[in-house]
């Protein structure tokens, strides 16, 4: 007897072992991310559209990650995203640090633009909320350039962007391009709302800007009249807006398959989104627990909701592994990329 009392208690002492020390036996572990805190990197400056769109994500993602971590904004404006970009790709890859950048990132890898310090086909990519864009290219009232040909005419119009590089930048680059603008003068270093606010003092002329913002930011631009639309750029082509239907799509300015390519190389940037990003090396753990995240927080009918509200359209997410596709097929021929990075850059238009 005393040596099978003596096994018994052995086994117990085993059985207790177990329920303490090993994983997933007796007291779960905690989550991963309980009492911990996500920082997103943003490339924007806080109050604009873009900080609006990120901030009403947060809420469900919080939600849908297991311990439902605290997430915070780190504001990181500059070098049309490369600042931000920058940074994320060298923070430690521990699934704390969230990159929460415009295309300008993808962009700015693809020309070879200076100052990228990251390859983007190292990121790791949890998706964008939203893969449809549109953009108008608007001019004031006060300027007196109601029609394409005054834009055509007139030299020296003044149009606002933010840093070289930007989205808002490269397509008001674009858009004059395609219209065949004369002499275009070049203002940059605003924010998005700043250059609302600029473009009312008369220090630009003209800017592009998403319609969706002037419906949520500057609803008194259309319903006083107070700006001249002249064209449109439809992503994906044929995505319309009704309230903006009677607008020129911006390929109906072009004629030589260059030029085409052109605006498909750019659709295919914008397609993108605004994409969220990991560091090279993240954990395998920390990628499907955020990834799943992110789906569920994308499909969720409260974020969609809140997302409209907060940024004046629908959510049209694209998930984790279609990004991925985007960015593979991204086209990369020398002859366009060149002509893009042009574009992009602060030198003179190329004749069209």
């Amino acid at each position: 007897m005393g040596s099978n009392q003596a096994a018994l208690k052995i086994g117990i002492l085993g059985f207790l072992t177990c329920l303490f020390i090993l994983p997933g036996y007796g007291f779960s572990q905690s989550p991963f991310y309980q009492d911990k805190t996500i920082t997103v990197i943003q490339g924007v400056g806080p109050g604009g559209t873009g900080d609006m769109r990120r901030k009403a994500l947060f809420p469900f993602l919080q939600k849908y990650i297991p311990g439902n971590p605290t997430i915070v904004s780190n504001y990181m404006p500059g070098g049309g995203d490369r600042k931000a970009a920058n940074y994320t790709y060298r923070a430690r890859p521990d699934g704390l640090t969230i990159g929460g950048l415009s295309s300008s990132m993808v962009i700015n890898a693809i020309l070879g633009a200076s100052g990228v310090q990251y390859d983007i086909d190292k990121w790791i990519y949890l998706g964008s909320p939203i893969s449809f864009f549109h953009y108008v290219f608007l001019t004031r009232k006060e300027a007196g350039l109601n029609s394409l040909e005054k834009l055509r005419s007139v030299p020296s119009v003044r149009i606002g962007g933010q840093e070289v590089g930007h989205d808002s930048y490269v397509v008001a680059r674009l858009f004059a391009y395609a219209i065949g603008m004369k002499e275009t003068k070049w203002v940059t270093g605003y924010g998005g709302p700043e250059m609302d606010v600029a473009l009312m003092r008369g220090e630009v002329d003209a800017r592009a800007t998403p319609p969706e913002s002037v419906i949520q930011r500057n609803p008194d631009w259309l319903e006083k009249g107070l700006m001249d639309f002249h064209a449109i750029i439809e992503i994906p082509k044929g995505k319309k807006l009704a309230r903006f239907a009677r607008l020129p799509e911006i390929e109906d300015f072009v004629g030589s398959e260059k030029d085409r390519k052109l605006l498909a190389m750019y659709r295919a940037f914008r397609l993108v989104g605004t994409p969220y990003i990991l560091p090279p090396g993240t954990s395998t753990a920390q990628i499907q627990i955020l990834r799943e995240a992110f789906r569920k927080a994308f499909n969720d009918p409260g974020f969609q909701n809140e997302f409209k509200r907060l940024a004046g359209f629908d959510a049209s997410p694209l998930m984790p592994e279609a990004m991925e596709r985007v960015i593979k097929e991204i086209p990369r021929e020398a002859e366009i990329v060149d002509l893009f990075k042009k574009l992009s850059g602060p030198e003179p238009l190329p004749p069209h």
